[in-house]
């Protein structure tokens, strides 16, 4: 007797999500998408393929007999004067004068005209004769224009101007009613056009054809191959003539005009992904082939499409209502989880799940919720370390460019007072209310490009009255920067810095450049002076990382703190992407580049915005 294992009153049956997933995808859709798939691949591919090719077949011999008819058609034309037994009587008599004209006026261009005129096509027949009593008649085009664009017409020429061609020495030997050649000679190829070769004989004696003449008539190839348009065989398909070696002589389809670019050249054709069948032209030995991509093979299967929607229709209504009620509930749970793992990703803790049952969502959902809750209480305790450790770092870093400016400034008054200067004592002091009124800002740290250059010219005047004409400081900002934000006290420092190290001589310039850098989305300023410079080694130690910088000795420190200064607020303020880079040549000068973001807020929003910052990185 079989035990059945009871369960606590109340409880669940724990079914792993796993299991309902598998369970489901399997019955509902791998069995159903493999079956579909079995039949309508069996019952495509065997039907298609038979009829396809039986079509194709029969529409590449049609274009084939449709061509051969045009070449037989003006092959007829040239029959009309091989086969002319008057012919050779006229034109081997090799009188001139009065006779010559009479057999040409008479006899030659009535026929001449008879032939032209019965063509369907537009031809250029042109007759050599060995007879040089005649005269040649033709009309003289220009170089590089072709002859056919006239329409309809003959010329008649000595046989003595082809003599020494190569197509007509390779011509091959006459025999009766059989020697024709079509072939493309002399500007053939550049116009588009193939020539129909063939001597004229004396016909009176079969066994001995005593060439009199030479016949070629020119057509152009578009109107013999007229037939091969790609439209007949479907669409997306490609129908192309290739001569001697592979040679694309005329291509029709989607892909006409690439493979009408590659003439000259043997396509490449992906035999996976189009079926190919071969007609070879008769007269010319040329390659009719027809390209049919095999995505067309869905035009030909209706029955097959049919079959299979109906098929399609059944399986998905059945699945349809079971998946329905099935995906709405693990839906809505896993949309729970995923709604409380975005707000934990955008830094809020405080979203809790609950669900009723016994399975993997409520282990989930109560895993959760403690660790939203204890990460929650972690990062409260570790913000508010950061947050006053870095704050009390920035106040620090700021309270350093102000002392030590103050200094230097109250020497230079003193210095004044000293020698009874007193309009330029009274002229600094007022300057140097101004540079600290605008310093303070309301205790704002974070100030516009304007009031930094603002600030930075109260200090310019300040060291004018010290330097006068000795000190030439030069403004060169764009405009459309002054209203972004930025660290307070950035230029200063280093005008100061030039002041103070790297005067050569009794004159100093100092240039002010600010531009907005659209290749990185940042403002650049550059303080470029023609002081002293600094060699390579001085420059790698102020460049370098804080350790280097710990271990220069107490006078590079008080040189270099500057620099220091200014590149540790940005990047605290603006993260590591910013900050002061330096370039310095000995004898010529130095130039210091500053890179901040491009910000426009208002100063409390960045400030808040640096705080959360400061929080997060801390």
């Amino acid at each position: 007797m079989r035990r059945v294992k009871m369960r606590p009153p109340g409880s669940r049956v724990f079914l792993p999500f796993g299991v309902k997933l598998f369970i489901s995808y399997l019955v509902l859709i791998i069995v159903p998408i493999f079956l579909f798939g079995y039949i309508a691949n069996t019952i495509l591919v065997n039907s298609y393929r038979a009829q396809m090719n039986s079509n194709l077949a029969g529409t590449l011999k049609q274009i084939r007999d449709n061509i051969a008819y045009k070449m037989e058609d003006t092959q007829r034309l040239s029959d009309l004067l091989y086969y002319d037994e008057s012919m050779p009587l006229e034109l081997m008599r090799y009188e001139e004068g009065w006779v010559s004209y009479q057999t040409t006026k008479k006899l030659l261009i009535p026929k001449f005209r008879q032939v032209t005129d019965s063509s369907n096509l537009r031809i250029w027949m042109s007759i050599y004769l060995k007879n040089g009593t005649l005269p040649e008649i033709y009309n003289a085009d220009p170089q590089g224009t072709d002859p056919l664009t006239r329409g309809n017409h003959w010329d008649l020429y000595h046989l003595n101007r082809i003599e020494n061609k190569p197509w007509f020495n390779a011509f091959p030997p006459e025999e009766y009613g059989k020697t024709v050649v079509w072939r493309q000679v002399e500007d053939d190829s550049m116009f588009g056009r193939i020539s129909l070769l063939r001597r004229l004989v004396d016909t009176r004696d079969p066994m001995e054809l005593e060439t009199i003449g030479f016949i070629r008539i020119s057509v152009y190839l578009s109107e013999i191959l007229q037939s091969v348009d790609a439209g007949k065989i479907g669409s997306g398909s490609m129908l192309s003539v290739s001569g001697e070696g592979g040679r694309r002589m005329y291509a029709s389809g989607e892909s006409g005009l690439l493979l009408a670019s590659e003439l000259g050249s043997k396509a490449a054709i992906d035999p996976d992904r189009y079926t190919i069948l071969e007609e070879t032209l008769p007269e010319l030995g040329w390659k009719l082939a027809a390209y049919v991509p095999n995505s067309v093979v869905a035009q030909d299967t209706r029955k097959v499409n049919l079959l299979t929607l109906v098929i399609c229709l059944l399986s998905v209504g059945l699945i349809s209502i079971v998946a329905f009620g099935v995906s709405r509930f693990f839906s809505r749970r896993v949309s729970k989880v995923v709604s409380v793992l975005q707000r934990f990703q955008q830094g809020d803790f405080h979203k809790r799940i609950h669900y009723r049952g016994n399975d993997e969502f409520t282990i989930i959902a109560g895993s959760l919720n403690k660790l939203g809750e204890q990460t929650e209480h972690l990062i409260q305790e570790v913000y508010v370390t950061n947050l006053k450790k870095k704050e009390a770092e920035l106040e620090t870093l700021q309270a350093q460019i102000n002392p030590h400016f103050l200094y230097n400034t109250l020497s230079s008054i003193s210095r004044l007072a000293k020698f009874g200067q007193v309009e330029k004592q009274h002229q600094m002091v007022m300057n140097l209310a101004k540079f600290y009124r605008l310093s303070l800002n309301e205790g704002q740290t974070v100030i516009s490009i304007y009031h930094e250059i603002e600030q930075v010219q109260a200090y310019i005047d300040i060291q004018q009255v010290k330097y006068g004409e000795r000190m030439e400081v030069h403004f060169d900002v764009d405009p459309q920067i002054v209203k972004y934000m930025t660290v307070k006290l950035i230029l200063q420092p280093f005008i100061e810095n030039a002041l103070q190290h790297a005067w050569r001589g009794d004159r100093i310039y100092i240039r002010v450049v600010g531009r907005m850098d659209d290749g990185s989305g940042s403002i650049v300023f550059r303080i470029i002076d023609d002081g002293s410079g600094m060699t390579r080694e001085r420059v790698e130690e102020l460049s370098g990382s804080g350790s280097a910088m710990s271990g220069l000795g107490a006078g590079k420190q008080r040189k270099g703190y500057g620099i220091r200064n200014v590149n540790d607020r940005i990047k605290l303020y603006f993260g590591s992407d910013y900050g002061v880079s330096l370039y310095s040549r000995q004898g010529i000068g130095t130039c210091v580049t500053i890179r901040i973001p491009v910000q426009r807020r208002s100063r409390g929003e960045i400030r808040e915005s640096t705080r959360n910052r400061i929080g997060r990185t801390g």
